[in-house]
């Protein structure tokens, strides 16, 4: 099993920037993926960015260059730096992360959500 803790989100007036960390821990072999999702009320989750084991990064259009993600191996943590920031951003902020083990399988974990509000 794997626990992800995530920090970071809160109340910015737009135009603002927020930075979201979601630490995981337990048994882990590889975090093949690591990312973040979100949901606003009455909607789908969505992809907000994905990062690889080897740094790539992937973002939908709606994020790409306000959002950075990152992530530093080390500490098995993940970062997204929010700049920009947009009425629309508004959600719960979801950590994900895809593990493998030694025979290549896949898990998908998720964490608590953090709440990212953007309002004047």
């Amino acid at each position: 099993q794997v626990q992800l803790v995530e920090s970071g989100g809160g109340l910015v007036q737009p135009g603002g920037s927020l930075r979201l960390s979601c630490a995981a821990s337990g048994s882990i072999f590889s975090l093949y993926v690591m990312g973040w999702y979100r949901q606003a009320p009455e909607k789908q989750r969505e992809l907000v960015a994905t990062i690889t084991s080897g740094g790539s990064p992937n973002y939908p259009d709606s994020v790409k260059g306000r959002f950075t993600i990152s992530r530093d191996n080390a500490k098995n943590t993940v970062y997204l730096q929010m700049n920009s920031l947009k009425p629309e951003d508004t959600a719960v902020y979801y950590c994900y992360v895809r593990t493998r083990n030694a025979a290549w399988v896949l898990t998908d974990y998720w964490g608590q959500g953090t709440q990212v509000t953007v309002s004047s």
